[in-house]
Parts: structure tokens; sequence; C-alpha cells
């Protein structure tokens, strides 16, 4: 069932009407078979860049739709619940373009951003190594200059469109003491990722390994100056925490959908068995966590549009919607019972979906961490 928003623009509510009729006639209908399949829908990527939504909370003059991050991550959410891997690629794209927005140069946002924005490039942010996962400043990946060039060498894993993206926001040692942010080209010589992990959800969704062996990086790719490759990727990743909280809740609100419309058709007894206490009970515990994570992650979103500091709500979302998105998901495979554990549903295929999303982007664990030591400063 449609959700209902309260919006503040007209422009806004009809951003997401745009985006529920493209979620609903061009992502849904083919997400099982190309998530069985473990077959990367590029197309959508493009689709979504021509009808603006690559660009959502970016500034008009760099090709941006200059939405607040409430409306873009509400977009965000209508997308995932359609398709998790459409969903959780754009919110990766847009985390990958936030260092060029943010932290480059006149000339570097007007040579690159038009592409990125307008879906004619797709991107990937690779910062954690086979030692640095939770511990970004851990990272051994080394870019030596040499002239006008830095040749890099290293492994990043874990890289959400390795092997298919344009370009890779990469996170590497310019020093013994510095990390830097480099604006790679997925063509550049020397670059090369692995096989696809097998992994239990996202199948459709590629993530390797990323070799860079010598690669040669133009030092006009340097983004925010030698040194500050750490505090982007830590500014980036708050962003990048909300976005994955949206994609989340709209997981979990598929997972719900689906739990009630069965649970009306289903009888029991002569009974629909939503209207059995046991179950009921359980779907109103579902819409209670969806409803809340919801509000978790606008909450922070506001504080962000108001230029307020928003990192430790961003944690908080993050936490709060992943681990609702997991116990809605399961629960929805519950109520459906042994219908729930075929691939006859979306069920099975939502909950394996949702335990990433306590991992990447920091994870739960993590998040409990950082929050705690936010609050202990106050």
């Amino acid at each position: 069932m449609p959700v209902e928003r309260i919006l503040a623009t007209t422009e806004a509510t009809d951003l997401l009407n745009l985006t529920r009729d493209m979620a609903r006639n061009e992502l849904a209908p083919e997400a099982a078979r190309a998530e069985e399949n473990e077959s990367f829908p590029r197309d959508k990527f493009e689709l979504l860049g021509e009808a603006g939504l690559l660009s959502l909370p970016y500034p008009e003059e760099y090709g941006g739709a200059n939405q607040p991050y409430e409306t873009y991550l509400q977009v965000l959410e209508e997308i995932s619940s359609a398709w998790m891997t459409v969903g959780v690629g754009l919110s990766v794209h847009t985390m990958s373009c936030y260092p060029l927005v943010e932290f480059g140069t006149d000339e570097q946002r007007e040579r690159w951003l038009g592409e990125m924005l307008g879906g004619h490039t797709l991107g990937a942010y690779a910062l954690s190594e086979p030692q640095a996962g939770s511990d970004a400043a851990a990272l051994r990946t080394r870019a030596e200059r040499n002239g006008a060039e830095y040749a890099v060498n290293g492994t990043k894993c874990w890289i959400t469109h390795g092997g298919v993206a344009d370009f890779y926001t990469l996170l590497t040692r310019t020093s013994d003491t510095e990390i830097s942010c480099l604006l790679v080209d997925g063509n550049t010589p020397g670059l090369k990722a692995g096989k696809p992990e097998h992994k239990m959800g996202l199948t459709g969704s590629p993530t390797t390994e990323l070799v860079l062996d010598d690669a040669r990086v133009a030092e006009q790719r340097l983004v925010g100056g030698e040194g500050n490759g750490l505090r982007i990727a830590l500014r980036a990743l708050d962003s990048g925490r909300l976005g994955i909280a949206a994609c989340a809740v709209g997981l979990a609100q598929a997972a719900l959908d689906l739990a009630v419309d069965y649970a009306r058709q289903r009888t029991q007894f002569g009974r629909s068995i939503i209207d059995f206490q046991g179950i009921e009970f359980m779907i109103a515990d579902m819409e209670a966590a969806v409803q809340s994570a919801r509000a978790t992650y606008l909450d922070a979103a506001r504080r962000r549009d108001a230029g307020r500091s928003f990192g430790r709500q961003a944690s908080v979302s993050k936490l709060v919607a992943t681990d609702a998105a997991m116990k809605v998901t399961t629960d929805a495979v519950q109520v459906l019972g042994g219908a729930g554990y075929t691939s006859d549903f979306p069920a099975e295929r939502y909950m394996r979906e949702a335990k990433v999303l306590q991992i990447f982007e920091g994870t739960n664990q993590i998040q409990r961490m950082v929050i705690g030591r936010e609050l202990a400063k106050t």
C-alpha cells in the first residue's frame, strides 16, 4: 500500500509520485528474476539518470536537482521497496559523488560531475581493505607521487559495483601519516576487479575486490588536497548511513505490505489469519518498527538539511532502521509460514537482503560505538 507522506512542496510530491510509478512499473516486475540470475541492472541506473533521480541532493549549479535530503531519502526508500539492488546502488553512487561535490575544485566539478549526476557514469566507493574495514585509518593502499601522476598499489574489498563502475572514489595513503581521496577512472590501466563475491542476498549487485597494480592516476584527480582523505571519507559515510537507513525502511515496508496482504487472504479455521491475535500483534509490531525507523531517518535528514550536526543521528538511524529491517523481514517469513520459506514469494529474499544492511556503511556494533562516544562528549 502507498506510504502516506507529509512533503514540504508540490515539487517533492510530484517527485515521489514519479518515483512510485517507476518503482511499480519499471523495477518491481524485474527484481526477482534478475536477483535469481545475478544480473546487474545497469539499464535501470540509466533510467534513473534520465529521470533526474541520480542527482537529487546536489546543487543545480553542478547539474543536481537541489532537493533536500529529506526528499532524496524518501525517493530512495520508494526505490528500495521495489528492488534493493537498485536502491543500494543509488545510495552508493550518491555517496561516491559526495567528495567531488563537497571538496572538489570548480574545474573538477565542471569536468566530471555532469556525467556522474546525469546517469552517464556509475560510481563506486573504495574504502574497505582486507585488514581495514571498521578501522578505516588502518588502510594500506598507497599512492606514490611520480611527476604529474600517482602510482597506486594495493587491494580494496567489498566494493559495490566493482567491475561495472565507471569511476571509483578511492581512499589511499599518500604518505605514512596521510590519507587522500582520488577519483579513479574505471578504465585505468593497472586497476582490475576480482570475481564477484557469492552472497546470500543482493545477488544482482556485484561486490568484488579491487586490485591496483601500479595504476597511474593523474594529479588532477586528487580531491580535497593531500591528507584530507579520512575527513572526506567520514563525512561521506555520515550521509551514506542515512541512505542505507532509507533503503532498510523501504525493504521493511515491502515485507510488511507482503505480510499484511497474505494474512488477509490466507484463511484457517474459517477466518483470515490476520484476525488471529498472534498474527495481528506481530503485524502491529512490524508496522510500529517501520514507522519508527522512518521517523528516525527523517529527523536526521532534517538536521542535515538545516545545516546542523547530524553524525550521531545518522548512526542512530542506520542502527534502528537496519535492525528493524532484519526483524520485520524475518517476521514476514513467519507470517507466510511454509510459503515464506519458498521462492514463490519474495519474503525469503527480503530476509536475505536485510542482513547485509546491518553490516555495511559501518556495522551496527560500530554505530553503537559512535553513538556512545558522542554521548560521552556531551
